[in-house]
């Protein structure tokens, strides 16, 4: 005989087995007992259709079927000992019968039902376990991959993170800032789509191939260019088979010759443009001509851009998720956020970061992560 599929082996029961057994043989009992204890005349024989409903809560669809054939058999043998298949009494007892039968059938569809429902809140329950599981994995490599900033000379640098509440608490969000050999700092703000653990997973890989890549794509100058990086990421990206489209911007800071200042030269690839904050206060869009995401076309031009940060500057790159609004245009954000930073200039660098993620903790709808460098003046 197959095996049940919804047997009480899937069932999270706690009880003991035999334990569940008790009430519905005690009903079964009580009221055989009790019909020969009342004597003849007193007809509650039907009532013994109550053990095989009351089973159908508590034990499987085995027991239950056997408690159905039990209550059948005490109203036939009680309806001998009653006397009741007499002519003038045997239709009532027929229709008692037909009632036992009837509630034995119904209970064989109750447990079924049960069963079932417990069968899927097991398998449910052992899929959103493995799914919490997944999510913390996630969630601890996260974490480990946005690691602190290391100590430039000449450059302060400041990091914000803040999981989206209404997703897994994963994202494809990330920063990273790390010295290159000929002696500039390699700043990096990315978005992998998605807010799950397969875009984390993407994430880390596109982390680790672009810091490869940095480390080994000068250009004809002898400077890391940040355009090279983002193409040759993005070759990357497609022989590895990942399906997913990222935006980010690559940026080298550098001492700049002849100032006491930094030579920024960053690309962008389809990312929300970087903040310019000067000394005096005036924060300023490094909006430049749009160029494609990663993920799209490897083939795609990439273009480097350059600015000199005075002593005292800053420099401010971010995810999406710092701007939008539910009933704001992503527009009204970026004003929002270079009005911000004008007036937050002559703050220092870790106050000026806590100030624009200052109350967003809690009701985020997407990932924020802020990168944050100032020059030292």
């Amino acid at each position: 005989m197959a095996a049940d599929p919804y047997d009480e082996r899937h069932a999270p029961v706690n009880r003991r087995p035999t334990r569940r057994h008790l009430l519905p043989l005690g009903i079964l009992a009580f009221f055989t007992l009790a019909q020969f204890a009342l004597g003849q005349g007193q007809i509650i024989l039907g009532l013994v259709c109550i053990a095989p409903l009351t089973a159908a809560t508590i034990v499987s669809r085995r027991a239950t079927a056997a408690y159905g054939g039990a209550a059948l058999a005490v109203a036939l043998l009680l309806g001998l000992h009653e006397d009741q298949y007499r002519p003038d009494t045997l239709p009532s007892m027929l229709v008692r019968l037909a009632a036992v039968v009837a509630c034995s059938l119904l209970a064989m569809g109750t447990v079924a039902l049960r069963l079932r429902r417990e069968a899927l809140l097991t398998r449910l329950s052992a899929e959103a376990a493995e799914s919490r599981a997944a999510v913390e994995l996630a969630e601890s490599l996260q974490r480990a991959l946005l690691t602190d900033p290391p100590p430039v000379p000449g450059l302060q640098i400041a990091v914000r993170y803040l999981p989206a509440v209404k997703n897994a608490q994963v994202g494809g969000d990330w920063y990273d800032a790390f010295p290159l050999p000929d002696g500039a700092t390699m700043l990096v703000i990315g978005d992998v789509a998605g807010h799950d653990v397969a875009a984390a997973a993407t994430m880390a890989q596109a982390r680790g191939v672009l810091r490869g890549i940095a480390l080994t794509v000068p250009s004809g100058s002898g400077d890391v260019s940040p355009a090279a990086v983002l193409r040759a990421l993005d070759g990357a990206l497609g022989r590895l088979e990942l399906d997913s489209l990222v935006t980010g911007v690559t940026a080298t800071a550098s001492p700049s010759p002849g100032s006491a200042g930094a030579l920024l030269r960053w690309s962008n690839a389809g990312h929300p443009a970087p903040v310019h904050v000067t000394a005096a206060g005036r924060a300023e869009l490094l909006d430049r001509p749009a160029e494609l995401l990663l993920g799209i076309s490897p083939a795609a031009p990439r273009t480097d851009h350059e600015v000199v940060l005075a002593p005292g500057d800053t420099l401010v790159l971010y995810t999406d998720g710092l701007i939008e609004r539910r009933d704001a245009a992503l527009d009204a954000g970026t004003a929002w956020l270079v009005e911000q930073l004008g007036r937050l200039a002559d703050q220092p660098l870790e106050q000026l970061c806590d100030a624009l993620v200052a109350g967003m903790s809690g009701r985020l709808d997407d990932d924020v992560a802020v990168l944050a460098v100032r020059v030292n003046g």
